[in-house]
């Protein structure tokens, strides 16, 4: 049977949830996205795209960067959600930069992005926190 709703295939159905007296777990996105902002600000400031013999720090970078905002995640709310972070350096050749992810599955899920760029390099960080209870 077709529905005449518009948009109607475009959301998952309601699932009924126990205890719907208790209140539901949100994410506080711009506490970190300001935890992003500074913290590519301090980590790459003063970084330049390195040598392809030396590589392995953009690599290096991108990791710590990663491990670093997923443990701030933690930090702003350690139960009821998945965290997923993407994390990527590119040298900067005049080119623009951007990155814009959404995936909400409910209200609750939220993405924050960040962006640093110095003369040398671009970087993007895209964190999910996907509420799971």
């Amino acid at each position: 049977m077709l529905s005449t709703t518009p948009n109607s295939g475009m959301r998952s159905p309601s699932t009924p949830r126990s205890g719907a007296a208790s209140p539901r777990l949100s994410f506080d996105t711009e506490l970190l996205r300001a935890y992003m902002k500074k913290l590519l600000q301090t980590t790459l400031q003063n970084a330049t795209w390195p040598e392809p013999r030396e590589r392995e720090r953009v690599k290096a970078w991108m990791k710590e960067i990663g491990e670093r905002v997923k443990e701030r995640m933690i930090e702003i709310q350690p139960r009821g959600f998945k965290y997923i972070v993407m994390t990527q350096i590119n040298e900067n050749l005049g080119q623009g930069g951007r990155a814009d992810m959404v995936c909400h599955w409910e209200d609750s899920d939220v993405v924050a992005r960040e962006m640093f760029a110095n003369n040398s390099l671009i970087c993007i960080c895209v964190a999910f926190a996907v509420r799971t209870i």
